[in-house]
């Protein structure tokens, strides 16, 4: 075979590959797979998370904690009777003339507004758990959509490594006969085979990226870790949603009203200083108050005394308890100032990203794929005319899948921002 022949063999081929890549992205994978869109996803995984159901019964157990705030002290009942009479030589001796019991039953009042208190804590300990159940949704969420999209396009790059691989893989196994024969140059053969190891290679690394986010995909949304995630999108289509379209101070309002982790630290201030104010009231002596009844053994026979306890302030106030709660307040107030500095720099941040990013698509023309699959088409025709030379035309060849590559990467990135400022906003502005 001469060296115009396998030339030949070598277009076909890669003509052939070339029609595959215009293809939809729709390909099958090994495998049990689960074809799934972002809403079905988001059904399952509200339905199925674990993290959000164990968060759901932090709430209910929160929510006990108000009953249990609610509830009175129970009163103490107390008996006591003679072990042994000497006079009569009885044991327990409960008779009329010669027996002896006492009876006491007493309860505790609380004062100063401690169980009123105590249940406006636990109220607040309910809403704290609500904020941090949704808090653990819009973290989670955020994961799941970006994993989604990022399962997606690098699914898409990987489409174009499959298909040079194959082609590549088809043209040196053609060349090794042809070398074997004497037909063409080493260098030729260590050129494509060069080539072909540094594909496998960079798509290994794709695949591992896919895996890892695969991996938590199906944590997400609980299925079984063999099935692999098959995203449904469509076909590749630029993001249309425009920051423009949703002003700044707009998703700066938004996440001072809808960002839980900020509802969080506010709620965890006005914890702190309702505790305050328990602190001082337990600082208040609690009174107990009893009622004894006591047959023989006092100065009358069937001797009744109303009794009242007041513990003494005189050396522990609840001075520590105090102080502490105190150090709560300014605690928890420098830490709601931090997040909100942290928040407000966490838009601006994400803003600008998204911002770059939107210009950066907005460079790219529309018909650049079509663009450049007619260009491949013309060096083919070149290549045939032996007006390229083959690392000429290996290195469009290569070119074709590093541009693919970079525009998904594009288009992902750009998707992957604009759930970056849904999540610092806390509110579905992009990517409905």
């Amino acid at each position: 075979m001469s060296l115009k022949i396998v030339r030949i063999f070598l277009l076909l081929i890669l003509t052939a590959g070339l029609g595959e890549w215009n293809k939809a992205f729709a390909q099958n994978i090994a495998g049990d797979t689960l074809k799934i869109t972002i809403k079905e996803a988001e059904d399952r995984f509200l339905k199925n998370n674990l993290s959000l159901l164990a968060a759901q019964y932090q709430i209910d157990h929160e929510k006990a904690e108000i009953i249990t705030a609610s509830l009175f002290n129970n009163p103490e009942i107390g008996f006591e009777n003679i072990l042994y009479n000497p006079d009569t030589r009885k044991f327990f001796d409960m008779s009329y003339d010669g027996g002896q019991y006492t009876g006491l039953i007493s309860q505790l009042f609380q004062t100063a507004g401690k169980r009123n208190k105590n249940i406006q804590l636990a109220k607040i300990g309910a809403r704290q758990a609500g904020y941090e159940f949704f808090d653990l949704l819009r973290t989670l969420k955020y994961t799941l959509r970006t994993n989604f999209n990022k399962i997606y396009f690098q699914q898409a790059s990987l489409d174009v490594y499959d298909q040079e691989i194959s082609s590549l893989s088809t043209t040196l196994a053609a060349f090794k006969k042809q070398y074997a024969a004497g037909n063409i140059a080493q260098h030729e053969l260590l050129r494509i085979q060069s080539q072909l190891y540094a594909l496998q290679t960079e798509k290994n690394e794709l695949q591992e990226d896919i895996d890892a986010a695969q991996y938590e995909f199906k944590l997400l949304i609980r299925v079984d870790p063999k099935v692999r995630i098959l995203p449904l999108v469509g076909t590749l289509q630029p993001v249309k949603e425009k920051l423009a379209r949703v002003p700044y101070k707009l998703l700066l309002d938004s996440a001072y009203n809808n960002r839980y982790d900020l509802k969080l630290a506010k709620g965890n201030v006005a914890y702190s200083d309702l505790n305050l104010r328990l602190q001082q009231a337990m600082a208040v002596p609690d009174i107990t108050v009893s009622l004894t009844y006591d047959k023989y053994g006092s100065t009358v026979r069937d001797y009744t005394g109303l009794g009242i306890n007041i513990p003494l302030p005189l050396f522990n106030r609840n001075q520590g308890a105090i102080k502490q709660a105190k150090i709560a307040i300014q605690s928890s107030k420098n830490n709601l100032e931090r997040q909100q500095d942290e928040m407000e720099s966490e838009i601006d941040q994400s803003f600008q990203a998204a911002f770059r990013l939107e210009k950066l698509e907005e460079s790219f023309d529309p018909g650049f794929k079509n663009d450049f699959n007619h260009l491949i088409e013309e060096v083919t025709k070149n290549y045939q005319k032996r007006n390229l030379s083959l690392l000429e035309f290996l290195d469009f060849y290569d070119s074709y899948k590093t541009n693919v590559v970079q525009y998904n990467e594009l288009q992902m990135n750009r998707m992957n921002s604009l759930e970056q400022l849904n999540f610092v906003t806390g509110t579905q502005f992009f990517n409905k």
